[in-house]
This record gives C-alpha cells, sequence and structure tokens, in this order.
C-alpha cells in the first residue's frame, strides 16, 4: 500500500514539473523567493513608518532641548543702549571745561583720547570709538565738576585716578561673569580682558549679559548631548573675547584665537572660538553648540537691534567711497559691511597703484564713517584677454 502511495505521488510530481516546466527544486527556490519578497515588502513599511515616527519624535525632542535650554538662559534684565552723556544744570560749567584759550579742554581729551562735544544745551557729549576709554573720561569729567578744580594738572590727576578704579571695576565684572558660569581658574589677563565687556555693547546686547546668556544656554545643550560641558563652557565664555583685544589688525575671531593661544588655553576651546561664525569647519560637536548657543541669544526677539536704514546707509556710503576713485569698475559691500570688494579696469590701473587705491579707500573710510569693528578693502585687478576664431 505505503509503495502504490509513493509510486503515486512521484507520477504526480512528474506531471506537475512537466505542466510547469519547473523541477522540484526551481518551484521550491520560487516560493521561498515569494515568501521573501512578500516579507521584504512588509518589513519595508515598518522601516518606513519607524522613520517617520522617529523623525516626529526628533522634531518634538529638539525643540524641548532648545527650548530648555533658552530657559536655563534667560535673564532678569533688558538690554539698553547706554550713551556717553552727562547732564549739567548751568551751562555756564562749559567755560570752565574750555578754559582759557581751551586749554582745559585740549588737556582732557589729549588725556582721555575722547572728543568732547559742548554745543548742546544743558548736555555734555563724550565721542570715542572704544568703550573703556569713554567711561573713564565720563567717570573723570564728572568728577571734575563736582570738584569745581578744573585746571590741567588735576584733569591728569582725576584722569589717572578714575583708569585705576574703572581697572578695578572691570576685573571685578570679569571675575563675577566666570564664576557665574562655573569657572573657577582662569589667567588674570584673560579675567581683565573679559571684564571689559562691562562697557561693550554689540548691537545694543551688552556683552557680558549676551556672554552670560550664551555661556547659559550652551553648558544646557552640553548636558542633554553628552558633550564635553568644561570645553563648551569655556568655548562660550571666551568666544567673542577677541572684540575687545585693542591691537593688532584682524577680525575679532582672528584676535581671539591669537590670544587664547598665547595663554596656552586647550585647542579644544581655540577650535570653539574659530568656528563660532563658520570662519572654518566645526572641529567638534562642542563648537557647534558654542555656535548653536551664540545664534540662540544674538537672535532671539529683542536681543539686538539696529535700524535698517542706517545700515543699508553705512553699506551704500562705503560702495559710494570706492566708486569715485578713478578706474574702479564696480564695488560690493559684503558680510554685513566688514569686507568691501573693489573691481578695478587693469587697463587704466596698474599693480602698484591698485594697492596705492585700497591704501586710500582705507583712508578714507576711517577718516569718514563710523562702523562696527573692521572694513577689509580688497582691491580686485583682474586681465582678461579674448579672442573669437571665425
Amino acid at each position: 500500500m505505503t509503495d502504490a502511495v509513493n509510486k503515486l505521488r512521484d507520477e504526480l510530481i512528474a506531471k506537475l514539473e512537466k505542466v510547469s516546466g519547473m523541477s522540484r527544486s526551481d518551484a521550491k527556490k520560487e516560493l521561498l523567493n515569494q515568501v521573501k519578497y512578500a516579507e521584504a515588502e512588509e518589513i519595508a513599511r515598518e522601516i518606513k513608518a519607524t522613520e517617520e515616527r522617529v523623525k516626529v519624535e526628533a522634531d518634538r525632542r529638539a525643540r524641548e532641548i532648545v527650548a530648555d535650554a533658552m530657559k536655563h538662559g534667560a535673564t532678569d534684565w533688558v538690554s539698553e543702549f547706554t550713551v556717553s552723556t552727562i547732564q549739567i544744570q548751568d551751562d555756564s560749567v562749559k567755560a570752565r571745561i574750555i578754559g582759557k584759550e581751551g586749554r582745559n579742554i585740549r588737556a582732557f581729551e589729549r588725556v582721555t583720547n575722547v572728543d568732547v562735544n559742548l554745543d548742546e544745551e544743558g548736555l555734555i557729549t563724550l565721542s570715542s570709538f572704544d568703550p573703556v576709554r569713554r567711561e573713564i573720561a565720563k567717570v573723570a569729567l564728572d568728577a571734575l565738576i563736582k570738584d569745581g578744580r578744573i585746571q590741567p594738572a588735576r584733569i591728569e590727576e582725576i584722569v589717572e585716578h578714575t583708569k585705576s578704579e574703572i581697572e578695578k571695576l572691570m576685573f571685578d565684572a570679569g571675575e563675577k561673569l566666570c564664576h557665574e558660569v562655573g569657572v573657577f581658574s582662569m589667567p588674570h589677563e584673560l579675567i581683565q580682558m573679559l571684564g571689559r565687556f562691562k562697557y561693550r555693547f554689540s548691537y545694543g546686547q551688552n556683552m557680558i549679559k549676551h556672554t552670560l546668556e550664551e555661556t547659559k544656554i550652551g553648558i544646557a545643550l552640553a548636558e542633554e548631548l553628552g558633550a564635553q560641558v568644561d570645553i563648551v563652557r569655556l568655548g562660550c565664555l571666551l568666544h567673542d573675547i577677541g572684540k575687545v583685544v585693542p591691537e593688532d589688525e584682524g577680525s575679532h575671531v582672528d584676535k581671539g584665537v591669537k590670544l587664547l593661544k598665547k595663554y596656552n588655553m586647550p585647542d579644544a576651546v581655540i577650535g570653539c572660538v574659530a568656528a563660532h561664525h563658520e570662519d572654518i569647519p566645526f572641529p567638534s560637536l562642542a563648537a557647534v553648540l558654542v555656535y548653536i548657543a551664540d545664534a540662540i541669544s544674538g537672535a532671539r526677539p529683542g536681543a539686538r537691534h539696529e535700524d535698517y536704514g542706517d545700515y543699508v546707509k553705512r553699506l551704500t556710503n562705503l560702495e559710494d567711497i570706492a566708486k569715485k576713485h578713478a578706474g574702479v569698475l564696480d564695488a560690493y559691500a559684503v558680510s554685513a559691511g566688514r569686507d568691501l570688494r573693489v573691481v578695478v579696469d587693469p587697463g587704466e590701473l596698474s599693480d602698484a597703484e591698485a594697492t596705492v587705491l585700497a591704501q586710500d579707500i582705507k583712508k578714507e573710510i576711517e577718516e569718514t564713517m563710523t562702523y562696527p569693528g573692521q572694513v577689509k578693502v580688497t582691491v580686485i585687478r583682474e586681465l582678461r584677454a579674448v579672442e573669437v576664431a571665425q
């Protein structure tokens, strides 16, 4: 009976193979492939659905992280503009400030390196690009007015005393900033430099307040993402220190990197400073977080402001200064007015004349314009010879 069944089964299998044109092993492979493809489609659908869920969850989580970081950086004060002016009750005091044949005001301007404007009634205005000099002049002049003894020797004495007081105030401010963000081991000179942020503003945002806010945000982000918290802390704290370096040419990023190398700060921290305006590729996750924290603090509503009309006017003036020179074809103010590109006619100007032109434009910008930071003037002289074969 069993032999008969096996024989019948073999006959039926042979007939099926003949009808289908496939061997038994081929049919088995085809069946397995069909099952595999069906499962693959199901797996792909599951993967796609999972990816969508992950994207939604990641977006929600990212918003929570940033919002929580901003909460850590929230401050209880609002940045304001401060102008170096002194209110006076009686305009007769201006005569004492000027002195005989102007000797008092000349002495004051010489030792403080600020300009004194007495034109407005009931107000004395002090003008200088250096906010620390301006603050020293303001405090010193206020002290001289109250003292009443305004004469060259007394002016020098009061200004010197004021300088030492302001230096102490700046160091205290720098030390307080470091301690508030958890930094307790910092070279004395860097603390003093950070203290200069007390009198430094960027588009209306005080630099100490910006640095404190940005560092708190950066620390919160680093803790959430498992980055090197201490590197982010120092990177945020020192990212703008180049803005208060008084000497050397270059952007505040370049000056900051140079200063930190001088004091042997860690390479990872220097990398954060070097990349916080994307001047170089981000060397680490810490550098990315410093960049993000800086952007959040600077770009949040109410943090900074600049009159749009003044901004456009400054860019236009830069271009106009260059265009009025002979041989200039066109000029473009780029990088928010920090870079002026001047294209000249190579037929009219030689290489040497192009170099002189760059110097002339630089000098005119310095003498006629007020601008934050620095303006780099690049003169482009390119000779192209074109012929068409007929």
